[in-house]
Order: C-alpha cells, then sequence, then structure tokens
C-alpha cells in the first residue's frame, strides 16, 4: 500500500468517494482523516486531506452566502472541448488575454483584483471550441485563492500568464511551487494514471495502455481498485506505473495538469522574452511556452493547436450505417477505444454491439472491421453496428 493504510481507513475512504453533497463530502472524509494514522508515510496524504477539507468548507460557506445574496457562483460547468483554466499573478493580462482570444466581457483594470469571479470565453480551433476562464489572481492567502486552486483542480489544462515586464522566470517558478504545494503537478511525471470512474451501467474495470506496469499484472489491478468498491472504471497508463501509483490515483491528492505558459507583453523586450522561455524550459524541458502580446493581440495565432496537442485529445466522426458523416467530432483522450466512442454516443451501444467499422489512420485499410478495443487515432471516422 501506498500509505499502509488500515481496513478501518479505506472503508472511510470509499465513503468519500461515493459521497456527492458538499456537506457529505465533508463528513466523509473529516471521518476518513480520524481514521488515518500520523507517521512519515501518510503525510502528504493526511495534508492533502485537510487542505482539501479547507477548500470544501469554504466553498459551502461561499454557496450559503449565494444563497442568501443571490450572487455569482465560482463554479463555471465545462463547455467546449476543454476547460482551460486562465491563471496568475496580479496585472499580468490574464483579463485582457483572455477577452483578446475570446470575447468575453472580462474586467480590464490597470489596479490588481479587478477580476473577482471567474469569466469563461470560447477560443475556436478548427472544429473545435476550448473554453478558457479568466480568474482572479493567484496569490496564497487572499479571499479568491482556494477557490481558484478548486477550479484549477477540476480543469483539463492551466493556461498560466507571467508579465515580462517583472521576472517570469521567478514567477514560474514561485507558481509552480505554490501549485504543487496544493497537489496540483505541472511538469508531467514519468508515469501517471488516470481512473475515470463509470457512475452508470456495469463496464467492468478496463486497462488501456499507452505506457506499461512495472511490477504488477491487469488482474491486481482490477483487485486493488475492487478493495476500494470500484468496480466500474476505465484506467489509463501512461508511462511506467507501478501498482502504488494505481492506488495514489485513487485518492487524487496530487494531480498533473497539462500547462501552457504565456509570457504576456513581450513586445517590450522581445529578447529578454525570449531569455525566460529558454530558462523555462531548462525548468520543465516539456513545457510550451508562447511569447505574445494580449494589448497587441499578437503572438497568439498557434495556442489552439498548442492546447490540442498538451490536452492529449482526438476528435472522431461518427456515421450512420450507409449514411453522412457527422460534422461535429466526438471529443476523447488519447489512447480512446471503439468502445469509448460506442459509450459516448449511447450506453446501450456497448450492449448492443456487433462491430465497427473504421476509415482513417487507425485503420488497415479504408472501411475495416474492427472490435470494442480497437484503439482509434485523431481524425477516424467510426460506424458502428448493434444488434437489433
Amino acid at each position: 500500500m501506498v500509505t499502509n493504510l488500515p481496513a478501518e481507513a479505506r472503508a472511510k475512504w470509499i465513503k468519500v468517494m461515493e459521497a456527492r453533497g458538499v456537506e457529505e463530502k465533508i463528513r466523509a472524509l473529516e471521518e476518513f482523516l480520524s481514521a488515518v494514522p500520523k507517521h512519515k508515510g501518510t503525510a502528504n496524504l493526511r495534508l492533502w486531506a485537510t487542505r482539501r477539507l479547507a477548500e470544501l468548507r469554504e466553498e459551502l460557506e461561499e454557496r450559503r452566502k449565494k444563497k442568501a445574496r443571490k450572487g455569482i457562483s465560482f463554479f463555471v460547468e465545462k463547455e467546449g472541448a476543454a476547460q482551460v483554466v486562465v491563471a496568475g499573478l496580479p496585472n499580468s493580462g490574464k483579463s485582457l488575454l483572455v477577452k483578446r482570444l475570446t470575447g468575453a466581457r472580462t474586467v480590464v483594470a490597470d489596479y490588481p483584483f479587478s477580476t473577482t469571479n471567474p469569466v469563461p470565453g470560447m477560443l475556436r480551433y478548427e472544429d473545435l471550441y476550448f473554453q478558457l476562464v479568466d480568474t482572479p489572481p493567484l496569490v496564497p492567502g487572499s479571499a479568491y485563492f482556494n477557490r481558484v486552486i478548486g477550479l484549477m483542480r477540476n480543469s483539463d489544462a492551466i493556461l498560466l500568464v507571467l508579465d515580462n515586464t517583472r521576472d517570469p522566470v521567478r514567477e514560474y517558478i514561485d507558481l509552480s511551487r505554490i501549485l504543487e504545494e496544493r497537489g496540483i503537478l505541472l511538469q508531467k511525471p514519468r508515469g501517471r494514471v488516470v481512473i475515470e470512474r463509470a457512475r452508470t451501467g456495469k463496464t467492468g474495470i478496463r486497462v488501456t495502455f499507452m505506457g506499461k506496469l512495472v511490477d504488477a499484472t491487469i488482474d491486481d489491478v482490477r483487485k486493488l481498485l475492487e478493495a476500494y468498491h470500484v468496480y466500474n472504471a476505465h484506467v489509463r497508463v501512461y508511462g511506467e506505473v507501478t501498482l502504488d501509483d494505481v492506488e495514489q490515483a485513487l485518492f487524487e491528492s496530487r494531480v498533473y495538469k497539462p500547462c501552457v505558459v504565456v509570457i504576456n507583453k513581450a513586445e517590450i523586450n522581445v529578447a529578454s522574452a525570449r531569455e525566460a522561455a529558454y530558462r523555462i524550459r531548462e525548468v520543465n524541458p516539456n513545457i510550451p511556452v508562447v511569447l505574445g502580446s494580449a494589448k497587441l493581440n499578437k503572438g497568439f495565432r498557434d495556442l489552439g493547436w498548442i492546447l490540442f496537442k498538451v490536452l492529449e485529445i482526438i476528435r472522431v466522426y461518427t456515421k450512420q450505417p450507409n449514411g453522412e458523416i457527422s460534422k461535429t467530432p466526438l471529443v476523447l483522450r488519447r489512447g480512446a477505444t471503439v468502445y469509448d466512442v460506442a459509450r459516448a454516443i449511447h450506453k446501450d451501444f456497448v450492449n448492443k454491439f456487433l462491430y465497427a467499422k473504421i476509415w482513417g489512420s487507425s485503420s488497415k485499410y479504408p472501411g475495416e472491421r474492427v472490435g470494442l478495443y480497437h484503439v482509434v487515432e485523431d481524425g477516424d471516422i467510426v460506424e458502428i453496428r448493434i444488434k437489433g
């Protein structure tokens, strides 16, 4: 076990996973925390649970205040292909950037904390839309800090805006450290596990490999998840991971978020912006860095393509038998299979599945007949045949 949790603590965690409302989650997390023993192996888990409790309590208080004053909620419902939270320090130019890219009515001002609530807008990339969410400044101790962290944990990716008139390298290092302390990683780990639980239907436990398990089998993964009463889930393995990594993913205490860095106000000193980009890549070699100017609306032409790549998503187009191809694609994670396509269309398509026909990069020839676990690729056209 990652944390050597006793059976009582594992049972309490099951209740945390099953909890739905905020108050129910708070009670379940309090009980879980009381059952977790205090030793070196559980230190990070206890720290995460304590911080998560604080976030939930703040969320509950915010909801009560909102109900009393009928104010604006900090929650932003996801729309489009992915939700990307735009974050940064005060006066970094986040709001103007979101306004330029999406046309959203953000509050743009020269004073700090002009943005007090999240403001979403849609950025188009080919036949997709990414939801960019402008947020209050990411400043520990501020009234908005925990709520912005909550938005970032719930997001699909982060757009980190740095100010070229200050020290963008120091800003990146400081913000990365702040986020890591809150369990959000911007540096892609060597291996990671994503567990998507199915809330409805009996899908069983499926494991998709974009890497490998180094000390366990698929059967070991199933037994581990079943010990936590997880019977229906899709487990995605990226890179080299251990069974401990799989268990850690259940707690979601540390999550990796794809990130794109924007060095804003690059026009003021292009040479220093380029130097900063080079030094940031020395810290995090895989992170994309965009140099641009929100004021001049320049430098962001390829941002949609960059987000598409870092999100590791694909587009799949469905086709009716002997019919037309859909113009709007299904957006799935890289490594998705025909099973995921069928489930996205309708849950009954999995149970009634006969076969699928594929046109595109993943097929050996146009119209190849494949099964449920055929891995699809970006741009594939899928026609699913079902019983009856």
